[in-house]
């Protein structure tokens, strides 16, 4: 089925009256995940399931929402998280969920090691809103269904979770995936903002290709040799070796989505890709105001662009635009520019667009108008 994206808020640190803040979910075969959630996050959420109910026939439920992956505690991204896990509850959810975001390597070991938080931590880390959180009772006792609380040192790829029923920090392995996943996972990776922050990349696994049934009858092939085929092993039948991966097709091509939070350009985890088929990079400034986006560790539209040669995007998508953009005409002529001897899509991303990825791996990007979806 590929991979659906729907961008829920584009506008930077406030809402406007045409834009709100960020928050995204991306859908695959194995559930959806969230990408930030900004304030009013669960009416946007509600928006949108209204939407594809009545213009796809298809329901967004929050019940197949696996995971909730933070890019960063800044309000923007993160004031909706608490009202919307409480709405899940009062709707009886019972799924398990995974909630999951960044912190400094220093406030990793001070977790672990139980001692002061650093002086410069940061008020909006996302350690502090957790343990906030925790005692609004965003807890799995208080919210009756399973709810895993992970932070981690994105560069250094160590992670912990908060047992809220004893209190106690736990350190795991590696960075957790959601629950049942077989088929997709989930990757922080590590970018550059005012405060700790990582983009996430979502990715299907390569997918072995049709096995050709008719064949193997027409060979007058048994069930057992059959079966053996399919699980791509050779087959010895009438004194010849019939050999399983000449009875599959082309395998299927991982296909990946990542949104980038907020960030300055060429962040090493997004820029050491060796390829992505969407990035939705965030474009706050224009280039008159590239100092701006220098000082606040943010991007531009071209810094974006810059980004996606990097990382061998297929299609970039521009998001998170400052108050100053009205309409992003601009924003995607800047990248243009930077992109015009490159074979790399560029769009700009409206509240409520959808953004299919198919097999092939090529994007569509569908405009939201108030009577539907258009091209």
């Amino acid at each position: 089925m590929g991979l659906e994206v729907h961008v829920l808020g584009t506008s930077s640190a406030r809402p406007t009256n045409i834009r709100q803040v960020s928050g995204s979910l991306i859908s695959c075969d194995e559930g959806i995940v969230v990408v930030d959630a900004g304030e009013g996050f669960q009416s946007r959420f509600s928006n949108q399931r209204k939407r594809m109910k009545n213009h796809e026939s298809y329901h967004l439920k929050s019940s197949k929402v696996s995971a909730l992956c933070l890019t960063h505690g800044h309000l923007d991204h993160t004031w909706g998280v608490l009202p919307w896990l409480q709405s899940m509850s009062l709707d009886n959810r019972n799924q398990p969920l995974l909630i999951i975001g960044p912190t400094s390597s220093e406030v990793v070991d001070s977790l672990l090691e139980n001692t002061t938080m650093p002086d410069d931590a940061p008020h909006s880390d996302l350690s502090l809103q957790f343990q906030f959180w925790h005692k609004l009772g965003g807890t799995s006792e208080n919210l009756g269904y399973q709810v895993r609380w992970v932070l981690g040192d994105v560069a250094g790829d160590r992670w912990l979770e908060f047992d809220t029923s004893t209190g106690k920090v736990i350190q795991l392995p590696n960075q957790p995936q959601p629950q049942g996943w077989r088929n997709n996972r989930i990757d922080a990776l590590s970018t550059v903002h005012t405060i700790p922050s990582c983009a996430w990349k979502l990715s299907t696994k390569e997918k072995p290709g049709k096995f050709d049934r008719l064949r193997a009858v027409e060979l007058g092939l048994n069930d057992d040799q059959r079966a053996q085929l399919a699980a791509g092993d050779d087959v010895l039948h009438n004194g010849e070796t019939l050999h399983g991966k000449q009875f599959r097709g082309a395998n299927s091509q991982s296909i990946s989505a990542v949104i980038s939070g907020d960030t300055s350009e060429m962040a090493p985890g997004i820029a050491q890709l060796s390829g992505c088929n969407l990035l939705i990079h965030e474009a706050t400034f224009l280039n008159d105001w590239s100092q701006h986006a220098e000082d606040y560790l943010h991007s531009t539209a071209a810094g974006a662009a810059r980004t996606a040669v990097k990382c061998n995007a297929q299609h970039l998508v521009l998001t998170h635009y400052g108050a100053r953009i009205k309409v992003p005409n601009d924003s995607i002529e800047e990248a243009k520019e930077v992109l015009s001897n490159t074979n790399i899509q560029v769009t700009a991303a409206w509240d409520g667009d959808r953004l299919l990825i198919g097999d092939d791996g090529l994007t569509n990007h569908l405009y939201w108008r108030d009577n539907g979806w258009s091209r």
